[in-house]
């Protein structure tokens, strides 16, 4: 197979293909924005295309979400809301379940206005304790965050492609508190290329979350943003609902036509369903918005 270069790969991939081209339309057929609430593939959940994600930097309980501390989240995650990224991608990790349960009580936002997706950590790590049942951390979970149900739930840095087997009595958990309505859709956050390519065509997964950019900056090392495109692909024709993290390097894309390229790619080529962004302040979240209304209409 003949090698491209970046440059190629990039231009022919946001000319958007055939595929691609048909995948993302506003409701109603009207003209598409960055606060449309989008289907999550075949979960039969719905998303706004941008989450608000509380993990930057995060590790043992901590992220720089919540180092902004009580008030200035609720404050971050209502300018979110009412801009239209009505979405807060947390975890267990974060250490962010306390801070949305404060948004929530203090009625900063409301839960119906809101999707919420957490993730479950399941690997040995400095700090952390790993997950043992999955139905007593996601009960946890919705006392912590002060709700009734969870969105998505995913496990959480997914590395080896033998997940599938070796975290069986966690999918089993996730599985039964689907049938209880604890969890509306289940899936995995993939930090390996060859864990996410069995994600893309895994029965169990509804939802799987890729990291994605142009630059290949913070993904995947085993693999090429190109390979993690076509994997993408196939996940969406097996009807799983895709969401992209890592969409600006984790902070190192900073440019403007850098983070332009970054969003196009991710989601004004219709690649996938939506994209969580980790915001510290209220013009971040005004900026990408507005970006994404840009790259949904160009």
């Amino acid at each position: 197979m003949q090698k491209i270069t970046r440059r190629t790969f990039v231009a022919q991939t946001l000319g958007a293909s055939a595929f691609l081209a048909g995948c993302r339309a506003a409701p109603g057929g009207g003209r598409p924005t960055a606060a449309d609430w989008v289907d999550l593939g075949e979960s039969g959940v719905a998303v706004p295309r941008l989450a608000m994600g509380t993990g930057t930097h995060g590790w043992k309980k901590a992220s720089d979400q919540t180092r902004l501390g009580r008030e200035a989240f609720s404050r971050l995650v209502a300018h979110g809301v009412e801009r239209g990224a009505a979405f807060i991608d947390a975890a267990d990790l974060y250490g962010s379940h306390e801070l949305v349960r404060h948004a929530l009580r203090d009625g900063a936002i409301s839960r119906d206005r809101v999707a919420i997706l957490s993730k479950i950590w399941h690997s040995e790590a400095p700090e952390m304790v790993p997950s043992t049942d999955a139905v007593a951390d996601v009960e946890r979970f919705c006392r912590e965050m002060g709700v009734d149900e969870i969105d998505v739930c995913l496990l959480h840095c997914v590395q080896d492609p033998a997940w599938p087997d070796q975290l069986e009595r966690h999918r089993d958990g996730l599985s039964s508190l689907k049938e209880r309505g604890l969890v509306r859709a289940v899936g995995c956050s993939c930090h390996t290329h060859a864990s996410l390519r069995v994600a893309a065509e895994h029965p169990w997964v509804d939802v799987l979350l890729a990291r994605i950019n142009p630059h290949h900056k913070r993904m995947d090392e085993d693999a090429s943003t190109e390979d993690v495109v076509q994997t993408l692909e196939l996940a969406r024709a097996a009807g799983k609902g895709v969401l992209g993290m890592k969409i600006f390097g984790c902070g190192d894309l900073t440019a403007p036509e850098q983070r332009r390229e970054s969003l196009r790619l991710a989601l004004g080529t219709g690649l996938m369903d939506a994209a969580t962004i980790g915001f510290t302040a209220p013009e971040q979240i005004d900026d990408a918005m507005d970006r994404v209304d840009e790259v949904l209409v160009a």
